[in-house]
């Protein structure tokens, strides 16, 4: 077994939050009508993708009725939709969409994780839930050593990795990067984090992030991969 396979072990056995056990396991019990009869994953989310990616995406965390029903990273609900169109439009991704696990999908230089790894209520978790949880960041930051672009999804993902890296010894420049749709940050060990606006219906039905928008995040980290 790999170290990161160990990880994402403790990662799907975790019950460190209390009110997120709760909240993952109730809505596998009360789903939407339309999941009736579906098993629900209903545990914390592991990464998902390539062990030896040269890209990284941090999302926020989990939806009640998208991964933690399906079992995967961004699996299941609209969100993912988007993800997945656009990982494949940039040659990260064998197929566009992500239906279940054991659906043939397959990542190629890419790896999927998240700032916390179980369905929140209301999708916010607590300041003490993203605490218990950044560990599990640090490490994956550790564990995939060949990652030279670092794609964050929202401002709280943003924040996220910024407190895992530095926690796992890199520097952040001063004045401190500011998040913004597009915006990129060059770091240490010639990493480069780039920074999206996340694909959630909030963003996507209002037009605040459109696929073209969305779509050049990627083909921007493909170039740099390139460059």
């Amino acid at each position: 077994m790999s170290a990161l396979d160990e990880l994402n072990g403790r990662i799907t056995n975790c019950r460190r939050c209390p009110r997120l056990v709760r909240w993952r396991e109730h809505s596998a019990k009360s789903p939407p009508r339309r999941y009736f009869g579906q098993d629900y994953w209903a545990k914390p989310l592991p990464g998902f993708g390539d062990p030896n990616a040269r890209v990284l995406i941090i999302g926020l965390a989990p939806a009640a009725h998208g991964g933690n029903r399906t079992g995967r990273m961004f699996t299941g609900d609209r969100s993912g939709d988007w993800l997945y169109g656009a990982l494949y439009d940039a040659g990260f991704a064998n197929q566009p969409n992500s239906d279940r696990r054991g659906d043939g999908l397959k990542l190629s230089e890419c790896y999927i994780t998240a700032a916390v790894h179980c369905a929140p209520p209301g999708n916010k978790p607590t300041r003490s839930e993203f605490d218990r949880c950044r560990p599990y960041l640090v490490e994956e930051l550790g564990l995939l050593r060949r990652v030279k672009v670092v794609i964050v999804l929202g401002k709280i993902a943003f924040d996220s990795f910024l407190a895992a890296y530095q926690e796992n010894g890199g520097t952040v420049s001063k004045p401190r990067p500011k998040f913004g749709h597009g915006a990129t940050v060059e770091l240490g060990r010639g990493m480069r984090l780039i920074c999206s606006y996340h694909p959630s219906q909030q963003n996507t039905f209002t037009g605040k992030l459109t696929k073209l928008m969305f779509q050049s995040i990627f083909d921007q980290a493909r170039a740099a991969l390139r460059g």
